[in-house]
């Protein structure tokens, strides 16, 4: 492609030396990695899908910055860069490793040790394999290839000295959804989920209405924008509001249980049971299908950019000059292949991990693969975007595939093909946002290998604590099916995707018929011209979960209709940055909540523990019934329309 940077020039000069990596700058990115890394645990497990943390962490580093003291905009890059690391590693930690807990013989592996090494393993990966490839997808590519997140990131900090104002509406969005959250999930005065379940005599047998009232939920379908939010909840509404029924009409007359159940009548069912049953293998076809097809509308991308990897690789040891400049320095190459081979090593002789050498060596090879088509994917359509689900799925089914080759199909198989997929995704993934930093980066004039350095010590920071929230919510709020202990668990889409299609393969009793169907369903789907992949997704969470999304969406929808230009918000627009703040406070406020549940302060007289959660809780909401769904829907509609006005805001003066 044609170079267009010739004349491009930094915000800061290349000859030009200011304060960059500087202990305030990596202490305070340390603690946001920290903080959007639980965040996006949590956000993760319950959606199925994050947001870029990128711009909300810099425009409250600027706001920090010039109320604690002065900071150049190079510290504040840095501030952004560690921080951003944490939500994207949890992403993929996410949307993988809670696979562990489905598959036999994997909850042994899902341990801190473990989570650990395979995140930290993950992180470091998507970071050094990035380092060859910055010049050729960052630099020689700054006219193609736009970086909408980093762009829009390096936007804020430029203008940094607006930087507390903008900073406000994240503070408004976090305090508005920690006090919403504080009366309905913590003091428990309305519903967390207004539920109509139409009754089996009814025209919609089982039919299910409901929504999962939360602030971060609205957050994500504003950010995502209504057509995203719209098809998504176009799923959820074929799957609880279609699918679910037609079964029950079916299922009705059948005096015996229809594979795969094998033991409860569909008679007997409820929504629930039935899409555990039947409507998450027909979500889980649907989603493969939507992964595969984005990752081959992708090839051209992809064939593009492993031609231009390598060409830089080749320039790169001839030794050019403008390596020498500030702007221009990377990590040694020899370190990256240094690395890579002890993280190859690290992989085979680590005892627990299900891993060994044949897996470490696919897991290179399908990490530098899927690393390279993140990055080129993410500098066009943006990370919120990336397929990194389709990455992932294709990588299990390579895998699966290999593996039933050489006849590994027994059980002590599937973590290991599972460990391959997590830390592709995870390297895939922080891929994605590393890209992103080096772009902003590279238009404020940061140095490249202190930008890098700070990308691994936001890993490293990160996962120490990404491991310790997996495991706190597995504990108190469950993950996956709902259990006597854990009623209303965490769905983990993804993870559960991820293992079912693990299972089906190795095993080779993937009950195909669904999983077709649900194939066929994301086949007429794109064939009229709308991204399956989303509403594969949507068909795939439950109705509650894409609801809210829905309406955040909608309200998106209103305010840019409203708008007099042609031209949507941008990603720094208030509205935006409001819904960070909500997202990063509804998310926060449920790891808080955990650690509540988790907190035994006493027992009961029949010997059950007291958590401290139960002391705040009044149980207004229950008490009430149906008044406790219409509060509950009342006071969302009023979260609804403060969004809407802090949207309207056009420009944050």
């Amino acid at each position: 492609m044609e170079n267009n940077n010739t004349s491009f020039k930094p915000y800061i000069a290349a000859s030009d030396f200011v304060p960059e990596f500087t202990p305030k700058a990596i202490i305070l990115g340390s603690f946001f990695g920290i903080l959007f890394g639980a965040a996006t645990v949590y956000l993760g497990l319950k959606v199925g899908l994050t947001v870029s943390a990128s711009i909300p962490i810099a425009v409250l580093a600027i706001s920090i910055f010039k109320r604690f003291g002065k900071a150049t905009i190079l510290e504040s890059n840095i501030v952004q860069t560690i921080g951003s690391a944490g939500e994207s590693v949890a992403a993929g930690v996410v949307f993988t490793i809670p696979a562990l807990l489905f598959l036999a013989g994997g909850r042994e592996y899902f341990q801190y040790f473990q989570i650990f090494v395979l995140a930290l393993i993950g992180g470091i990966l998507g970071v050094l394999f990035m380092i060859p490839l910055r010049r050729s997808l960052i630099v020689k590519e700054h006219g193609n290839l736009p970086y909408p997140e980093g762009t829009a990131c390096a936007d804020v900090l430029i203008a940094g000295e607006k930087g507390g104002k903008l900073a406000r509406m994240v503070y408004y969005g976090l305090g508005i959804a920690f006090l919403y959250k504080l009366l309905m999930s913590i003091l428990g005065l309305w519903k967390e989920v207004p539920t109509i379940v139409f009754s089996k005599n009814s025209a919609l047998p089982n039919g299910t209405v409901n929504g999962e009232i939360t602030p971060e939920l609205l957050g994500v379908g504003y950010i995502i924008g209504p057509r995203i939010a719209g098809v998504m909840v176009a799923g959820g509404v074929l799957s609880w509001l279609a699918l679910i029924p037609l079964i029950t009409i079916i299922g009705a007359s059948l005096t015996i249980p229809l594979a795969p159940e094998s033991d409860l009548l569909i008679a007997n069912m409820s929504p629930g049971q039935i899409w555990n049953r039947y409507i998450r293998y027909i979500g889980a076809g649907a989603v493969t299908f939507g992964g595969i097809m984005t990752l081959i509308k992708t090839f051209p991308t992809i064939i593009s950019a492993f031609r231009d990897s390598f060409k830089d690789l080749q320039q790169s040891r001839n030794g050019d000059k403008a390596a020498q400049t500030r702007t221009e320095k990377d990590i040694p190459l020899v370190y990256v292949l240094l690395g890579s081979a002890v993280l190859i090593v690290l992989m085979t002789i680590l005892p627990n991990v299900p891993t060994n050498l044949f897996s470490a060596l696919l897991i290179i090879v399908f990490g530098f693969f899927f690393v390279t088509v993140s990055s080129r994917i993410v500098g066009l359509i943006g990370s919120s975007s990336n397929p990194i689900s389709g990455m992932t799925i294709a990588t299990l089914m390579a895998t699966s595939l290999i593996f039933l080759g050489l006849g590994w199909t027994g059980d002590a198989y599937q973590p290991i093909a599972l460990v391959v997929g997590s830390i592709v995704c995870i390297a895939a993934a922080n891929a994605g946002a590393t890209s992103q930093d080096l772009k902003t980066g590279y238009i404020v004039g940061a140095t490249p290998i202190k930008q890098q350095i700070g990308l691994l010590i936001g890993v490293l920071v990160s996962v120490v604590a990404i491991g310790f929230t997996l495991l706190l919510l597995e504990s108190t709020l469950g993950i996956g099916e709902a259990t006597i202990e854990h009623p209303t668990p965490l769905p983990a889409p993804q993870a559960t995707l991820m293992a079912t299609v693990i299972k089906g393969l190795l095993s080779q009793n993937l009950p195909w018929g669904l999983v077709i169907s649900g194939m066929a369903i994301a086949a007429v789907i794109e064939l009229c011209g709308v991204s399956s992949l989303a509403f594969a997704v949507g068909a795939y969470l439950p109705l509650s979960t894409t609801t809210p999304i829905f309406v955040g969406g909608l309200i998106k929808w209103l305010v840019d209709r409203k708008q007099k230009s042609a031209e949507a918000e941008s990603e720094i627009g208030p509205g935006a940055l409001f819904s960070s703040g909500l997202i990063a406070g509804g998310a926060v406020t449920g790891i808080l909540i955990a650690v509540m549940l988790g907190s035994n302060i006493g027992t009961n007289a029949d010997g059950s523990p007291i958590s401290l959660m139960s002391i705040f809780n009044t149980g207004l909401a229950e008490k009430m019934g149906t008044g406790g769904d219409l509060l509950g829907l009342a006071a969302f509609t009023l979260l609804g329309f403060i969004l809407w006005r802090f949207a309207r805001k056009r420009q944050v003066d």
